[in-house]
Formats: C-alpha cells, sequence, structure tokens
C-alpha cells in the first residue's frame, strides 16, 4: 500500500502545531464538504482530509505515523528488524506494553478521552503596534479580528434548529470502534477513529443550514484592549476567553495580544529607565547654563553647573516611564556632548585667541584638519 501523506492533505508543514492542524481541517472540510461541493471528486476530498485529521489531530496516533508512515508499524516489517513494538533503542524512546496492546488489541493503556466531554477552544495571537509613547503611557484601543465563534443558528450543536445530534449508532457514543484484520500473526483488533462520526460520537441526521453540522462559523470578533503603561517591545497579555469557541460547550480559548513598540527618534529606554543625549556648546559647558530638555512628559529645566565635561550624565528623577507593575515611575538619564564648532567667524576665532592667551596656552593656530597637515605637504 503506498504511503499517504496526510501532511500534504492538509497543506501544513510536518512541524505544524496542533492547532495549526486543526484550522486546516476545518478550513478543508468545509470547501469539500459533500452537502457544500458538489464536484465529483469532492466526497472522496473531504474522506482524505478527515483520515488525515484523524491522525495528524491525535499526538499518540502523529508521532506513530511520523516514525512508520500511513501503513503503520505492519509496514515497516511488523516485528522485524525495527524492534518489538517501538523498542528500537539507538537513542528512541521506548513504547512499553500498553502501546503495543493498544495498538494491536484496542487494550492496556491509558483511556482515550470522552470525545462529548466540553474542551476549551484554541487560543489565538494578535499583534498590536504601539508608538514610543503609546507604550510609555498606555492607552485604550478595540480591535478586530477574525475567530471561529459557536454558530449563532444551532448554538454550537450543528443540529438544525428543533433537532438533536443522535448517539452515534456504531460507535454508541464512544468515537472510537473495534476493527479486525488479517496479519501474518492471525486476526488482530485494533481501535480506530469511528468513520461514522469520526470521533465525535454523535451522528447529525438534519444538519444546521449555517455552520453544515461544524457547530461553528467564523466571524469578525472585536474587543476593547486597555494597553497598560509601561509596556515594552516583545510582550504579552491575555485576554481570557477571546479566542476560538470550544467544543460540545465548553469555554473559548484565549487571546494572546503581543506588543511591538516603534523605536523614537530621541529617547532610548530600557524599562522605566528613559536616556537622552543633549549636545551643548563649550561655552555652557564652561560657564554653565539653565536647559529646556525634552522628556517623554514634555519639557523640563535642566540646571548645567560650570565646568561640565562633555558625556556626563544628569539623573531626572520620577521622568522616565511607568513602571509596568506599578512603583511610580523610572527615571530619565540625560547625557551631555560639548559640540566643537567646525565654522568659526573672524570675531570668534579672535575671541577664542583672547581666552587661549588669558589661559597662558601657547597655540600655533593651524588651517585644515589633521589629514591635511600630515600628508598635504607630500602631495605638493
Amino acid at each position: 500500500m503506498a504511503d499517504k501523506d496526510y501532511y500534504e492533505t492538509l497543506g501544513v508543514s510536518r512541524d505544524a502545531s496542533q492547532d495549526e492542524i486543526k484550522r486546516a481541517y476545518r478550513k478543508l472540510s468545509k470547501k469539500y464538504h459533500p452537502d457544500l461541493n458538489k464536484a465529483p471528486d469532492a466526497e472522496q476530498k473531504f474522506k482524505d482530509i478527515s483520515e488525515a485529521y484523524e491522525t495528524l489531530g491525535d499526538a499518540d496516533k502523529r508521532a506513530q505515523y511520523d516514525q512508520y508512515g500511513s501503513a503503520g508499524p505492519q509496514g515497516q516489517g511488523g516485528f522485524g528488524g525495527q524492534g518489538f513494538g517501538g523498542f528500537s533503542g539507538g537513542g528512541q524512546s521506548f513504547g512499553g506494553f500498553d502501546d503495543i496492546f493498544s495498538q494491536f488489541f484496542g487494550g492496556g493503556g491509558g483511556q482515550r478521552a470522552n470525545p462529548n466531554a466540553p474542551r476549551q477552544g484554541s487560543d489565538l495571537q494578535y499583534q498590536m503596534d504601539l508608538k514610543f509613547e503609546e507604550a510609555v503611557f498606555g492607552k485604550e484601543t478595540t480591535i478586530s479580528y477574525t475567530r471561529e465563534a459557536m454558530c449563532h443558528t444551532c448554538n454550537g450543536t450543528g443540529a438544525k434548529p428543533g433537532t438533536t445530534p443522535d448517539t452515534c449508532h456504531k460507535c454508541h457514543g464512544s468515537g472510537y470502534i473495534q476493527v479486525t484484520r488479517q496479519t501474518p500473526l492471525g486476526r488482530m483488533q485494533s481501535r480506530e477513529v469511528c468513520d461514522v462520526c469520526h470521533g465525535t460520537g454523535k451522528e447529525i441526521k438534519e444538519k444546521c443550514p449555517t455552520c453544515h453540522g461544524s457547530g461553528h462559523e467564523e466571524e469578525r470578533h472585536s474587543v476593547k484592549v486597555k494597553v497598560p503603561a509601561g509596556v515594552e517591545d516583545g510582550q504579552q497579555m491575555r485576554l481570557s476567553e477571546q479566542g476560538e469557541a470550544g467544543e460540545n460547550g465548553g469555554p473559548y480559548g484565549d487571546l494572546f495580544i503581543v506588543f511591538r513598540v516603534a523605536p523614537s527618534d530621541k529617547f532610548e529606554r530600557d524599562g522605566a529607565e528613559i536616556y537622552l543625549e543633549v549636545p551643548i556648546s563649550f561655552v555652557q559647558a564652561a560657564l554653565g547654563d539653565e536647559l529646556q530638555v525634552d522628556t517623554v512628559s514634555g519639557k523640563v529645566k535642566l540646571k548645567v553647573p560650570a565646568g561640565t565635561q562633555t558625556n556626563t550624565t544628569f539623573r531626572l528623577r520620577g521622568q522616565g516611564a511607568p513602571r509596568l507593575r506599578g512603583n511610580g515611575r523610572g527615571d530619565q538619564h540625560v547625557k551631555v556632548k560639548v559640540v566643537t564648532p567646525k565654522h568659526l567667524s573672524g570675531e570668534q576665532k579672535d575671541a577664542l585667541k583672547s581666552f587661549a592667551q588669558a589661559s597662558g596656552e601657547d597655540m600655533t593656530e593651524t588651517e585644515g584638519n589633521l589629514f591635511d597637515k600630515l600628508f598635504g605637504k607630500r602631495k605638493k
């Protein structure tokens, strides 16, 4: 029997998450459902999609499929060279007798979850882009996104209004059936997902005209979000039950909002601490000055004492970002950079010469830059 590529059938990668597999199945099953798609090959595609999901949607079955393919362990030589029921060694995991008996006889190990038990829906993720100031002070906004919601017509039952799903006549509500096969070792029984109800344990004779039996419908959902002050790039917050609809009356999943904060063209930030670089002149550094300095809250006064050296850092307490967990705000750190003028007027040069003479400095004025001094004469 040719090996089937279930990942290709569902259109997902081999490292896809269980949520990605579930979403792919929902999308394709709606597209090729025989009640909706009248194409000649729709029914077969629907069966292939269901078969792929029955395997990949179950973590244990997926692990066996990844190891053996769709043919199962028998396709790898039964109890031959690969070892007995998964005991292959070489760094691989050891299956255990429960796995063996579950695989061939449908008994032994862990019990399957009740297919009719309520199950929480899948979680979703939403990326929110914030300006630098929005992350510092927070904001309230409304976001919209697409999610799988409970069908408003049937309230999630999948059945036509006025009707209810029946217990599956084949598996009697368990979601699984015993299948007997002839093998080289004799007749063997295995436990498989019911091919009538596809593991749900229910049969829907009259399907809901809106969701066609799935119990879910796609909706554009909106929710108000209060972005906390002091949030940082890469952090996330959880909104309870704003994800996708659950199964069998289970709660909605959660929505995780991941924040992406744009950098500022003026400030640097490290948590609640804000950093700013301010240029000052030689005169301001030498004589001192009172500056108007930008902060995230607006301009404040900063006194620069006489004789301040370049790269000196001043602290403005409480002028940083709010701390995310409360406890006030951080500080702003202002580093001053003394800027040397590149172009001087004659009056400015005379003033500086007078300053140098008054300081007792013996200076020889040069023209051009250091490169010209070192190499200029050689070019002549």
